[in-house]
């Protein structure tokens, strides 16, 4: 069972609210990195599950950190450069860097520092110490798919349904539901969502018992529609933002973590703003700042809500921050400690196929606020030893399938 979820209360005291930041502008930094990842990635060709795990990393860091201590766009190339290799769609982080260059203003580089490639890889150690190494992550991709499959009813339709609740998936990346509930429940209201307003109603279904009331009972039971309802309004809230004044810039990072004090009426780092609206209602434009905007009273907690930890983990050991390393995450790490290994050495040619050969499900990309074409996803699994054929090779030799561990060089 992960722990990984979190009740409303909860995503009201974060690092960030304590920090000082207001829950709005919290939210806001949230929907920007996730809207830079899905951007990075699909400029990449990374395929929608990769993108999609990197999100999710990006929000579980923030429930343990602070954004003014940790700049959100260099977390978020973090997130993405570690879901790709989680997802075996690895990708350099140079090359990482080069491509989110093209969507970051010169305020936002900065921010990186004077060694990018040396803040993402120090920022991973502390990444993957946050998560406690829990790499996994399930999407409601697959079970949208799956239960799609079970419904009954005019076909084209169904088609219908099932594409624009993969568009809102694709959208509720923006939001902190998949913090709130598992990716079942989210695939079960957002087809709930689609098929109310593509006005598919759904009668009858595959594996029907008489006690099943609804065709999610079949799947997951006791599901009220109260709480599908609020998933659905947790996502058409993101199509009703007000434009934004105010630069996407990072907050000031803080003095350090041992003086940060909450105080009461302290006005945030920013003032509350939201994003310009896209076709599809994201935002995606920079900002002006407001002079004299008000203050926003902060929402002060009783006490700091700690990170997820287990009684069998142990942390690494430390090592050496290059001294032009952010101030977030030199005040994570210190000391001293042996050099990482060598690179493996390089794969003799002709062991492996070409990397493009081995990143299947390349024609399944997101739709909605990502820019990415609207076709319709895949009903079913492609032809793996297809996809992978070789001219140089015999097809289905020395050619690693989904799951297979792969090894590249992390850089």
């Amino acid at each position: 069972m992960s722990n990984w979820f979190y009740e409303k209360a909860d995503l009201r005291r974060t690092k960030s609210i304590l920090d000082g930041i207001s829950y709005e502008t919290e939210q806001r930094y949230r929907r920007e990195g996730a809207r830079f990842i899905i951007k990075v990635g699909s400029k990449m060709n990374l395929r929608y599950d990769t993108m999609a795990t990197g999100v999710v990393y990006f929000h579980r860091f923030y429930m343990c950190h602070s954004f003014k201590q940790f700049p959100r766009f260099v977390t978020a190339c973090c997130c993405l450069f570690l879901a790709g290799k989680v997802e075996e769609t690895p990708k350099k982080c140079k090359d990482i860097i080069k491509t989110a260059r093209q969507f970051l203003t010169e305020q936002q580089l900065a921010t990186f520092n004077e060694d990018p490639k040396e803040e993402v890889l120090t920022l991973e150690r502390i990444l993957l110490q946050t998560i406690n190494f829990d790499l996994q992550v399930d999407h409601p991709y697959g079970y949208l798919l799956k239960y799609a499959k079970a419904l009954k009813g005019d076909k084209e339709k169904l088609q219908k349904m099932v594409q624009m609740a993969w568009t809102f998936i694709n959208d509720s990346l923006c939001t902190t539901i998949c913090l709130q509930w598992e990716p079942e429940i989210i695939a079960i209201a957002l087809m709930f969502l689609a098929g109310k307003l593509s006005k598919f109603e759904v009668i009858d279904w595959e594996g029907r018992q008489p006690h099943h009331k609804k065709w999610w009972d079949m799947f997951v039971e006791d599901i009220n529609i109260e709480l599908l309802e609020d998933i659905c309004h947790q996502v058409l809230d993101l199509y009703s933002m007000p434009i934004p004044d105010t630069p996407q810039d990072s907050p000031p990072p803080s003095p350090s973590h041992a003086s940060l004090q909450l105080t009461s009426g302290m006005p945030p780092s920013q003032p509350i703003v939201s994003p310009i609206l896209s076709s599809t209602g994201i935002a995606t434009t920079p900002h002006v700042p407001i002079p004299g905007a008000p203050p926003v009273p902060v929402m002060a907690a009783t006490q700091p809500y700690p990170p997820p930890t287990t009684g069998s983990y142990r942390y690494p050991n430390q090592f050496p921050v290059p001294p032009h390393a952010n101030s977030g995450i030199a005040s994570q790490v210190s000391g001293t400690a042996a050099p990482p290994p060598p690179p493996p050495p390089p794969v003799p040619p002709g062991t492996n196929p070409p990397w493009e050969f081995q990143q299947y499900f390349q024609n399944v990309r997101p739709h909605g606020f990502s820019g990415a074409p609207n076709a319709p996803p895949p009903m079913s699994l492609p032809n793996y030893n297809e996809l992978y054929a070789n001219p140089n090779t015999t097809p289905g030799v020395n050619l690693p399938m989904p799951g297979a561990t792969i090894t590249q060089n992390r850089l």
